[in-house]
């Protein structure tokens, strides 16, 4: 069974997401909506930051990046106000390279370790998923006691869609939000091998819905002995 070309590249995304992660860039958001006086004229795959702080305007591409797409990443990029970043197979030919070059685009190309068959990028994903079902299992079986502050910090994780959004919500910067994380990881509350907000909101999730049914346990416990 081959896997379609919107699955395809939605996996193809999910690579060079969790790629620029492993390189130091935190992703910031995803399918970022451009708009002009309110009105959509565009989309980028996702806005991240390197290590010193400067953001880029990212574009995936599932094959190579042709003249066409180094415009776009330029002229997406130039209108957010932030560096163009393409992730793609590498050039289609000399043209789209030097005008890369020319337009100051960076351009990062996947090794030919992320070249895979549609079947074998199949067994990939049913891997990857089986793998986070068991990650986020495991969530429900954690013995840490959360403080109200934690339960507090949490809750907003669970119902940001980025970490900029949590950062915004409780006043403080994106570094401050992935301090707190890391603190909670080191801790063992969350998983350390949990790396993308998508993740870790997931996890924030099942920990609250844990610490809820640990709390109504609790009070049932409590009537019964009352009763007896």
């Amino acid at each position: 069974m081959s896997l379609s070309a919107k699955r395809r590249w939605r996996s193809s995304e999910e690579i060079a997401l969790r790629f620029l992660e492993e390189q130091g860039y935190k992703i910031l958001d995803t399918h970022y909506k451009i708009k002009i006086e309110g009105v959509e004229i565009g989309e980028v795959d996702a806005i991240v930051e390197d290590e010193e702080g400067n953001r880029y305007a990212v574009e995936i591409k599932a094959g190579r990046i042709d003249v066409t797409g180094i415009r776009q990443a330029y002229v997406n990029a130039q209108l957010l106000g932030y560096k163009p970043l393409v992730i793609a197979k590498g050039f289609s030919d000399e043209s789209a390279a030097l005008l890369a070059e020319k337009l100051g685009v960076k351009v990062i190309q996947l090794s030919d370790y992320f070249l895979v068959e549609s079947e074998e990028l199949e067994t990939l994903i049913k891997a990857s998923i089986r793998s986070i079902i068991e990650e986020f299992l495991n969530a429900l079986l954690i013995t840490k006691d959360l403080s109200p502050e934690e339960v507090d910090f949490l809750s907003i994780i669970s119902t940001s869609r980025n970490i900029k959004e949590a950062a915004d919500k409780l006043g403080i910067s994106v570094e401050e939000i992935a301090r707190k994380i890391k603190r909670l990881q080191n801790k063992g509350v969350l998983s350390k091998r949990t790396k993308s907000f998508q993740e870790i909101r997931l996890y924030a999730q099942l920990l609250l819905l844990r610490e809820n049914l640990r709390r109504i346990l609790e009070l049932i416990k409590s009537c019964c002995s009352r009763a007896e």
